[in-house]
């Protein structure tokens, strides 16, 4: 069992969003330099959640040398720990703006709320209560817990139903 931190989860869950895997350009609220986020992929790789790969150019380059720019890209076993299945094996692919099932055992329930609060379309209360199995005083509260980690969380309508997705930073 892969027991991971909210931002392990969530830089995880960032780069499995993308076609390609990639966890570069991070979100836009962290940065390289944050002594935190640093630590948290130096973890992730000695891990192999994530691996380096050649890239072609500095856009998503997370270390760059005179003739060469290595990204950073998800693995198998880092989809695996946030309960994605890689896109070659699965064979019904979720859009990333379908609702999401239930976190699977092997990651903490908070991970899967960040996976939901990650989607551009967020998560409504009813969503986040019925992939935690929560009430939603409880669901409230996680939310609470994750804004006093840190984590900045924007409210918003759609389709009159009140969301909450993780924010952009401005």
């Amino acid at each position: 069992m892969t027991k991971l931190n909210d931002l392990q989860s969530l830089l995880l869950s960032h780069a499995s969003q993308r076609a390609s895997g990639s966890l570069l350009p991070l979100p836009s609220h962290y940065t390289a330099d944050d002594e935190r986020v640093g630590k948290t992929i130096s973890s992730l790789l000695r891990r192999k959640l994530l691996e380096p790969r050649e890239v072609a150019g500095p856009a998503a380059a997370w270390r760059c040398t005179d003739d060469s720019h290595t990204g950073l890209f998800v693995t198998p076993a880092g989809l695996a720990a946030i309960g994605v299945e890689p896109e070659d094996e699965a064979e019904d692919a979720v859009s990333v703006d379908a609702p999401s099932p239930a976190p699977s055992p092997r990651i903490s329930k908070i991970a899967g709320v960040l996976a939901l609060l990650t989607r551009p379309t967020g998560a409504t209360m009813a969503e986040i209560t019925a992939a935690t199995d929560w009430l939603p005083h409880s669901s409230r509260a996680a939310l609470t817990g994750l804004r006093k980690k840190g984590h900045v969380i924007e409210r918003f309508s759609r389709d009159d139903a009140t969301c909450y997705r993780i924010a952009e930073a401005r």
